[in-house]
């Protein structure tokens, strides 16, 4: 018989081809050096932000800590002279009034892209000697309206008769749906009232007072209901004068009395 024809002969050869040689372990690849410019330093190197000149924080014209940089030269955001920035100079003027917020109101308007909110503050100002002042103010910012209604209670500020460190009698304020009840007191008592109440006093100079509010608990018409008392004190010279009478002096009265004392001895020699 003839022999039968081999069939390995014509498949390819079903072995995994051979993997290339590694190199010795002996042996490093070559590092790729960085390309240089006259010999003198690789590129790139001189132009590199951090530590070179320009950079952003290690050269000349840096941004932080160099001249005219955001925190450490001159002209910066933070601490400069009569900067109106958060960390810069003050912006109120100092005329020797304090000034104390009472209320702040936040109202929405809805419109086609959403709400639109607006705020209103009412804000007292004095200067704890006698002058007192409110005002309010409206604005699309918190901080806008607080200025506006500083400025406003400036441009209102009215006198209060006081006795030493109290108010000079006993006096009830009404003002819309509010009644607010004051009372002198004597040293060493301090203000017993509420927050509003207390800013309003403080501010106009009381430090010994006994208060009561007995009607609206609203804070704007407790203040201008305290306010309004406050106008409504009067000193006993003024209600004398009205009254046409005067107020006799002590001391003349004293200067008097030995006088009056002689006359039946001179009548009884």
């Amino acid at each position: 018989m003839a022999d039968e024809p081999n069939q390995n002969e014509s498949a390819p050869s079903a072995e995994e081809p051979k993997a290339a040689p590694e190199a010795s372990a002996g042996v490093k690849p070559t590092e790729a050096k960085p390309a240089t410019q006259g010999g003198a330093k690789p590129l790139g190197q001189a132009d590199q932000r951090q530590g070179g000149g320009g950079g952003r924080f290690g050269g000349p014209g840096q941004r932080q800590g160099g001249g005219g940089g955001r925190f450490g030269g001159p002209g910066q955001r933070q601490g400069g002279p009569g900067q109106r920035g958060r960390f810069g100079g003050n912006d109120k003027p100092d005329d020797g009034f304090t000034e104390k917020v009472i209320c702040i109101n936040r109202s929405a308007k809805v419109v086609k892209g959403g709400r639109r909110f607006g705020f209103s503050a009412v804000v007292v100002v004095g200067d704890k000697k006698g002058r007192v002042g409110m005002g309010q103010g409206k604005a699309n910012q918190v901080a806008d309206c607080i200025r506006k209604a500083s400025e406003n209670a400036r441009t209102q500020l009215v006198s209060v008769i006081l006795r030493d460190t109290t108010i000079p009698h006993e006096i009830l304020s009404r003002y819309d749906g509010a009644k607010v009840l004051l009372r002198p007191a004597s040293e060493g008592t301090g203000i017993i009232a509420g927050k509003t109440v207390r800013a309003v006093c403080e501010l106009a100079g009381v430090r010994n007072m006994l208060s009561k509010s007995l009607g609206s608990n609203n804070p704007v018409n407790v203040a201008k209901a305290t306010l309004h008392g406050l106008l409504e004190l009067r000193d006993r010279n003024e209600v004398m004068k009205a009254r046409g009478k005067t107020v006799a002096e002590p001391a003349a009265e004293s200067a008097e009395e030995p006088a009056a004392a002689e006359v039946p001895v001179a009548a009884a020699e």
